[in-house]
């Protein structure tokens, strides 16, 4: 994950038997899942957690984002301070950090406290995940352990995204939206005790420079750039602010890549993008687990929302989504055996875009069954193109560079997920906004309340009469539906142009003469 795992000490700190070092596995990857579950756990609390907190539709997709844009933001950074720092430290100040912030996002009691206790899981989820991968290559010394140890630490991360929903639906109700955040904190404090015991700590002799200019350019550039979408979306037409904040973020980002170009030791190799087998792969892990957590999140809200599907039962709706997912990861590697990456990696995006093509089609919450195929389809396309993709990012570098391609391979991942949410949030957000018809009799305020959001629209529905309540869900539901069929289109089309790019320049280096 740290861009410097290739100069570990070349004697590791003691993990001398193997019961130490399956424990330090289990503390990591235990780490890994529960990083992996708070991207997605908050999925099918999001209607009771809106019906307390009235969260806007942006601020409803900026406490969904802002954990994985932060992640995202702060990884590689993390990593780098980790080498200065030492390894152990970082990842015990992040289980920390995680469980402080998980109890603050559980009691939280407004919109912006819950979006500033997500950012705060954020950062320690960072730092968790930005160092472990390293902690594994010093406590793993032969080769062989170290890959099915990596294998197991990779896979708790995308477990934990899958049950997520599960989870969150599970607890919420039964306890509420913020026990999906409160079950955390006694699992961290079990890690940190378990974690100080048996985890050495190391460090890189000579690490690299620590850029806060850096880390700042890109984080914030980042964040600016999300905000224009969010608000782009919010006004659904030609706003000035949004406009400035994209220009904004635009500049920043620009400023990060010219500074990471002239430094002597980049928080981010840039050099690496100059291979178009590296760039490609990366768009393809990008694009497709952004559709990915985008189809969990969107799911558990229209099958809630538009369905009635209780929190438990959207969770359980999710299965064959997350059990071909698993399927598709495990086999991936048969099948590049067989059809070889470029090959498979196509295939399975086109199946992933075809799956959404008829969910499009589908639009229906009470035709579940008539869903079950596509899902599958889905997660198990998404499954081939996770691993292959990633092996791919990591095939494409020279080996001596494999640190720098974990930790934008990690980038990867986490960039995907928050820009998934964001953007294709922020598409349904303006087809919901743009779809739903005029209601007569209705004021100024309520007409926008309308508009806003379907929760706002169902607590509207609340204070009329039966007749014209139902009159108003109705449509609200007709909206939400286009909304959601839009969002599958997109995507769709989305991942076939990244097919066709797979298809075209995912091709073998040319052999050497």
């Amino acid at each position: 994950m740290t861009n410097s795992t290739s100069s570990l000490p070349p004697t590791p700190p003691t993990a001398d038997t193997a019961g130490r070092r399956r424990l330090v596995l289990a503390v990591v990857s235990a780490g890994l899942l529960l990083c992996g579950i708070d991207l997605t756990v908050l999925h099918a609390a999001v209607p009771s957690m809106s019906r307390e907190l009235r969260p806007s539709s942006t601020e409803l997709l900026w406490i969904i984002d802002v954990y994985s844009l932060t992640l995202a933001a702060l990884l590689v950074t993390c990593g780098t301070l980790g080498d200065r720092i030492g390894r152990k430290r970082m990842v015990l100040s992040g289980f920390a950090l995680f469980g402080l912030a998980s109890a603050a996002a559980g009691l939280s009691e407004s919109t912006p406290q819950l979006i500033a206790a997500r950012m705060l899981l954020g950062a320690g989820a960072a730092m968790i995940m930005a160092s472990t991968v390293a902690i594994i290559r010093v406590v793993f010394t032969d080769a062989r352990e170290r890959a099915v140890a990596i294998g197991v630490w990779t896979a708790a991360h995308s477990v934990g995204a899958t049950i997520g929903p599960l989870v969150g639906g599970l607890v919420t109700e039964r306890w509420g939206w913020g026990a999906a955040f409160l079950i955390n904190v006694p699992v961290a404090l079990v890690i940190l005790v378990v974690g100080f015991l048996v985890i050495p700590e190391s460090r890189t002799p000579r690490p690299r420079t620590w850029d806060l200019a850096g880390v700042a350019l890109s984080a914030t550039g980042l964040t600016v750039v999300v905000f224009a979408l969010k608000r782009g979306g919010e006004h659904a037409g030609p706003d000035l602010l949004a406009a400035l904040a994209a220009v904004t973020g635009a500049a920043l980002l620009y400023a990060f890549v010219r500074r990471q170009r002239r430094s002597a030791e980049p928080l981010l190799d840039l050099s690496l993008f100059a291979d178009r087998r590296f760039v490609t792969a990366t768009l393809c892990v990008v694009g497709c687990f952004g559709s990915y957590v985008a189809l969990l999140f969107f799911l558990t809200q229209w099958l809630q929302q538009v369905g009635g599907f209780a929190p438990v039962a959207a969770g359980l709706a999710l299965i064959p989504l997350a059990a071909a997912n698993a399927v598709g990861a495990t086999t991936a590697p048969r099948v590049s055996a067989r059809w070889g990456n470029r090959w498979s990696l196509t295939g399975a995006l086109v199946l992933f875009a075809g799956a959404m093509a008829l969910m499009a089609l589908v639009g229906d919450t009470g035709a579940y069954p008539l869903l079950v195929a596509p899902l599958v389809a889905a997660g198990y396309g998404a499954g081939i193109v996770m691993t292959l993709g990633a092996d791919s990012i990591m095939s494409a570098a020279d080996p001596d560079r494999s640190g720098e391609a974990a930790a934008i391979q990690e980038t990867s991942f986490e960039l995907g997920a928050g820009l998934g949410v964001a953007v294709l949030g922020t598409l349904l957000t303006a087809s919901y906004r743009l779809t739903m018809p005029d209601t007569p009799g209705l004021s100024g305020t309520d007409r926008d309340a309308l508009t806003e959001s379907f929760s706002s629209a169902e607590e509207l529905a609340g204070r009329l009469e039966p007749p014209e309540a139902g009159r108003l869900l109705g449509a609200a539901r007709a909206a939400y539906d286009h909304g959601f069929t839009t969002v599958a289109v997109c995507t769709s089309a989305a991942l076939a142009a990244t097919a066709a790019l797979a298809a075209a320049l995912l091709r073998p280096r040319p052999a050497a003469r």
